[in-house]
């Protein structure tokens, strides 16, 4: 009873559970292919480019019971994990990035569960292709040596790029940049580089080529897009020439940095040393002396210098290193070497100095020949420049200016990130002159904005300038004096003028040429300057002294500069002096002197002062002569004529003196004359009339003169007395005279020359009642400078008429006043400082009053005056 009990429960429950089991089924994962988005992920495929965060695909199953199921993915030990799963949704989602080049495979295990029962599955997920991989360039630096008689289309090196991609996104083509200037030609397939065909290469012109090539991709898709990636490297082809001379280092100074993320083993930097001879060159052998401290090292052919500790290990923020490249000759042996200090800083970022670039690579030196003067604002094409700075962001700004002459030039741009295209533009186009600057040097300098360091780099700008005509010739002086001496022969130089042109050759040429009113009896030398006088020339101080014109100074372009020329014909002694022709016969009163005058033609002093003395009288001891003004005296203790009679027997007193005029030129000139003097006694009673009769004397026309004037005016006088009469009785305010008596009566035309009239004095003395005084109203000269000096009484007589006018002296003369003074005054002959003719304003005068005379007496005897 006991044991049916016991066995009956245990029994129930056995069979209960084997029904159990044997109803629960395991779930399972839909299959629906290789494209679904769904199900058990067999045969899924992702392109590496695809974001983190995406959802790739859906986890999809059932149970056949219809239980809820959850989704699970597990890796492998050591698997990196790519994806993550909604363990409910079964959502999947990438949270790692691909990369097909690292792993193109990932298998996941995936499994679905129903809390009883668990299915795994180990799928196999492909990582597709993207072309996210740009070419790289191996076994880079690339330096060539090419012998230079290499023949044209010859292979030289084979540069070499990889890229990871596959199919397009991975092959690979090459070119090189600027293919028109550079004389290689590289084959796009294999990278080998070549010799252009008919090319040849040159040592003497150019001794390094750097040839830029390019290494691109076929493209394909990355994120949706197309895209081609490329990568560049510089291949220095190095010319070779024969051997002669040390070794010398190129590219000097230098610089390396290492960077705190440099690794050891790193390059810092090549150095390049070239044999310097014109013939083949000879292999460098590179070593460091000095300087490394064991963290550094040097390839033995190349020259690059590697560090081989790593940053933190490097105890010192500078080093200099020394190196030594010796030639190496073709027999092994180590011959003349050279010397090169390299410099290493440690920095802690990664940053380089800006560097400039010519059209053949890095260059610290340009070149331009140009005019001078160029327009301002224009770009100096010449000029092919260009500045980059390696680093990124921050580090690769840096600003440009122009060191030298100021505001000449400026640069553009002034502020420059990564890379640019350096332009120079004119500013100051006057400042551009050849004449001053045969060359403008200026320093481009590239220093760096924002990086502590403040990394800057230098070149050296040199502008080579070619003249134009741009001046005009200059003249020593705006004018030229000169003298001459009037005896000059002709063809004689007078003065050399000179001007200069800045300019260079043929416009600094200067051609000479004279013109003016004054120029006529002159010529000049075309080229020398020099002036001189026509070869039929005469030049006469006395007709013109002054002459006046202008030189012409020009250059084969025509432009010219004038000066004004004066020249001075100096006055030479070449006149004897002349004399008046009124001095044969002089009569001379006791106590009053004679004087004789002589004019010297010569222009200038001395040469026309005249001095005056007595070469010979019988007796000697009776005449006095002043020396400068020709007057003639008696001796002092000769007062009378009894005096005379005592001297000589000559009764009639009549006697002749040789007289003498010499001036004082260099040499002397000299004119004898024979004067003969009459002697005479005045003993008429002494008074202004009586002298004026006897100064009259020689001169009777003087006389008659006078007399008239005298008459003019008391006629004068009269007809305003009547004239006044006239006007009272009648109480007109009108007076209208007969027109023949104002005709006879008007007053002479005023003239510029000196008249005398009388005026009244005491009426005690008829004889004194009238002295001669000048008009002061009528002192104007033809000159008009009105400078009046009035003479004392009794006035110099005017001159004789010629000898033929006078009445021959005979034994009983017509009529005679011997006590009248007889003292000549000589004819004032007035000589134009340029002209030999002279004028009398004497004569004149007295010819008008002769004609105003004889009318005067005319007009009396007719009936109606």
């Amino acid at each position: 009873m006991r044991h049916v009990r016991h066995f009956t429960p245990s029994l129930f429950l056995s069979l209960v559970h084997v029904c159990l089991v044997q109803a629960n089924y395991a779930p399972y994962f839909f299959d629906n292919g290789a494209r679904s988005t769904n199900g058990n992920m067999a045969l899924l495929s992702l392109s590496e480019d695809t974001p983190v965060g995406t959802h790739v695909y859906t986890l999809n199953g059932t149970d056949p019971e219809g239980d809820p199921v959850t989704y699970g993915l597990t890796y492998e030990a050591g698997s990196r994990r790519y994806f993550s799963v909604d363990k409910s949704l079964g959502n999947v989602t990438l949270i790692e990035e691909l990369d097909r080049e690292k792993e193109d495979e990932i298998e996941v295990i995936v499994s679905i569960s129903d809390g009883l029962s668990t299915v795994s599955e180990k799928v196999r997920i492909l990582v597709m292709d993207a072309n996210d991989e740009s070419p790289e360039f191996i076994n880079t630096p690339y330096i060539v040596q090419v012998p230079e008689n290499t023949p044209s289309s010859s292979s030289i090196f084979k540069v070499e790029a990889i890229d990871k991609d596959t199919g397009s996104g991975g092959s690979i083509t090459y070119f090189l940049q600027n293919i028109h200037a550079n004389k290689f030609t590289i084959d796009r397939h294999s990278g080998v580089l070549r010799i252009k065909p008919g090319v040849t290469l040159d040592y003497e012109k150019s001794r390094t080529h750097f040839v830029v090539v390019v290494a691109k991709d076929g493209g394909g898709k990355l994120r949706g897009d197309n895209k081609v990636f490329s990568a560049t490297t510089t291949v220095t082809i190095n010319v070779e020439d024969v051997q002669d001379t040390p070794p010398m280092f190129i590219g000097t100074p230098y610089y390396g940095y290492v960077y705190e993320d440099t690794l050891a083993g790193s390059e810092v930097l090549t150095v390049v040393a070239l044999d310097g001879d014109r013939g083949k060159p000879n292999s460098i052998h590179y070593c460091i002396v000095n300087g490394d401290e064991g963290s550094f090292e040097i390839s033995n052919t190349t020259g690059a210098i590697s560090v081989i500790k790593s940053p933190n290990q490097l105890k010192k923020e500078v080093y200099e290193l020394k190196i030594k490249a010796s030639e190496v000759s073709q027999e092994g042996d180590i011959s003349e070497h050279t010397f090169a200090m390299v410099t290493i800083r440690v920095v802690d970022l990664n940053n380089h100095p800006p560097t400039f670039y010519g059209e053949n690579g890095p260059q610290n030196r340009f070149e331009l020949t140009m005019y001078e003067h160029p327009p301002e604002g224009e770009i100096l094409r010449g000029l092919k420049i260009t500045v980059s700075d390696s680093d990124q962001g921050a580090n690769a700004k840096f600003n440009l200016r122009l060191v030298g002459p100021g505001g000449i030039f400026r640069v553009v741009p002034q502020t420059v990130l990564n890379e640019a295209q350096v332009t120079i533009i004119v500013e100051n186009s006057a400042a551009i002159d050849y004449e001053s600057f045969k060359v403008l040097t200026f320093k481009l300098l590239a220093i760096e904005v924002n990086t502590p360091e403040k990394f800057s780099s230098t070149a050296d700008v040199v502008i080579r300038l070619l003249d134009t005509n741009d001046n005009v010739p200059k003249f020593s002086s705006d004018y030229y004096i000169a003298r001459i001496p009037e005896n000059s022969p002709g063809g004689s130089n007078v003065v050399a003028v000179t001007a200069t042109d800045p300019d260079s050759g043929l416009w600094g040429e200067i051609k000479y040429s004279i013109y003016g009113t004054g120029a006529d009896l002159f010529l000049i030398h075309p080229s020398t300057g020099i002036i001189y006088t026509q070869p039929w020339a005469v030049l006469d101080a006395e007709v013109n002294s002054k002459y006046n014109f202008y030189v012409k100074a020009e250059d084969t372009e025509g432009k010219y500069s004038l000066a004004e020329v004066f020249i001075t014909v100096l006055d030479v002694n070449d006149h004897s002096p002349e004399f008046n022709e009124n001095i044969q016969e002089k009569t001379m009163i006791i106590g009053s002197p004679v004087k004789i005058e002589a004019i010297d033609q010569d222009a200038e002093e001395p040469n026309n002062i005249v001095d005056y003395s007595i070469m010979q009288a019988d007796p000697a001891n009776v005449f006095d002569i002043d020396q400068s003004t020709g007057e003639i005296k008696l001796k002092s203790y000769i007062r009378s004529l009894d005096i005379i009679h005592n001297i000589t027997n000559n009764k009639d007193c009549i006697w002749s003196l040789v007289v003498q005029a010499k001036d004082r030129g260099s040499p002397s000139f000299s004119t004898t004359a024979v004067l003969k003097i009459d002697i005479t006694e005045e003993t008429l009673h002494k008074g202004p009339m009586a002298a004026f009769l006897m100064q009259t004397k020689d001169n009777p026309m003087k006389a008659l003169g006078v007399l008239a004037g005298v008459m003019g005016i008391m006629v004068l006088i009269t007809i305003m007395i009547s004239t006044a009469m006239f006007w009272r009785n009648k109480r007109s305010n009108k007076v209208m005279p007969v027109r023949r008596i104002i005709k006879k009566r008007q007053m002479p035309p005023s003239r510029t020359v000196r008249m005398e009239w009388l005026k009244f004095k005491r009426p005690s003395n008829a004889a004194e009642k009238f002295v001669v005084e000048e008009d002061v109203k009528s002192l104007h000269n033809e000159n008009s400078n009105n400078n009046v000096q009035v003479i004392p009484v009794p006035p110099a007589a005017p001159l004789p008429p010629p000898p033929p006018a006078l009445a021959p002296r005979g034994d009983a003369p017509g009529w005679r006043v011997p006590t009248v003074s007889g003292s000549l005054t000589p004819k004032h002959i007035i000589k134009p400082p340029k002209k030999k003719g002279h004028s009398s304003t004497h004569n004149a005068l007295v010819s008008e009053l002769k004609m105003r005379f004889e009318k005067r007496n005319a007009a009396y005897g007719e009936p109606h005056i």
